[in-house]
C-alpha cells in the first residue's frame, strides 16, 4: 500500500531531484550527475513536503544526484546520512546516454519490453533489471530490518528506485521508459517487511 501521510510508518522511498539527463531524456543510470537547477528546486519543494515526517535514519545511493539530495533533506533534523553501495542505479552499458526516444526508434521490440514485462531488458554491456533486483534486495532486507518501527528514508535514482518500490510493495513492474526520469518525488511505502520476506 502506498500512502501519502505522515503519520503512517514505513520506507520513505525519495527520488533524488533531477539531473540535465533526466531534463533531457536521456538514460543516466550509473553515470555520477550533479542535480540540474530544476532539480534542486524539486528538492526544496521535497523537504518542505517531508517536514512534518519524523525519519530515524537517510540510506542514499552513492550517486552525487541522491547524496545531494539526502544531505539538505536532512538539514534541520537529528538524522543520520548511510551511503549504501548496493542502492546504486541500474548499470545500462552502452546506452548511457542515449536518448529514451533513440532507443523506441532504433529498438522498438526492446523499447516495448520494456514498457510491458521489463525484468529481461538488458542494455548491451549491462545488467537485466531482474539482477538488479537481485542486487538490491539484500540490502533492502537489512535497512527494514533495522528500521523496526520508526519510519526510514531511503533516496535512491530511478529505476533502482522503481525496483524497490517493486520489492517494498508487492506490485509487478511495468513502464520502465517512465522510470527513467521519474525524479524529485517521493512515496510513503507501509507494511513492507513481509513483502520483502517473500521477494
Amino acid at each position: 500500500m502506498i500512502v501519502r501521510t505522515p503519520q503512517a510508518s514505513g520506507v520513505l522511498l525519495i527520488r533524488p531531484g533531477a539531473t540535465d539527463f533526466d531534463d533531457q531524456g536521456r538514460i543516466k543510470g550509473i553515470l555520477d550527475m550533479p542535480m540540474s537547477e530544476r532539480g534542486r528546486q524539486q528538492v526544496s519543494s521535497l523537504a518542505e513536503e517531508l517536514s512534518e515526517i519524523a525519519v530515524g535514519t537517510i540510506y542514499t545511493a552513492p550517486c552525487e544526484s541522491a547524496r545531494e539530495t539526502a544531505q539538505q533533506l536532512a538539514e534541520g533534523r537529528e538524522v543520520r546520512i548511510k551511503v549504501i553501495d548496493a542502492f546504486r542505479n541500474v548499470d545500462h552499458g552502452l546506452w548511457h546516454g542515449k536518448l529514451i526516444d533513440e532507443v523506441r526508434r532504433n529498438h522498438p521490440k526492446v523499447y516495448r519490453q520494456g514498457q510491458d514485462s521489463p525484468s529481461d531488458v538488458c542494455p548491451p554491456g549491462g545488467e537485466s533489471i531482474r539482477d538488479a533486483k537481485v542486487r538490491v534486495i539484500k540490502a533492502i532486507r537489512k535497512v527494514v530490518r533495522k528500521s523496526g518501527s520508526e519510519v526510514i528514508a531511503i533516496v535512491i535514482p530511478d529505476p533502482m528506485a522503481w525496483v524497490v518500490q517493486s520489492l517494498l510493495s508487492g506490485e509487478e513492474l511495468s513502464g520502465l521508459w517512465k522510470a527513467e526520469t521519474d525524479c524529485g518525488s517521493w512515496d510513503l511505502i507501509e507494511s513492507v517487511a513481509s513483502k520483502v520476506g517473500e521477494a
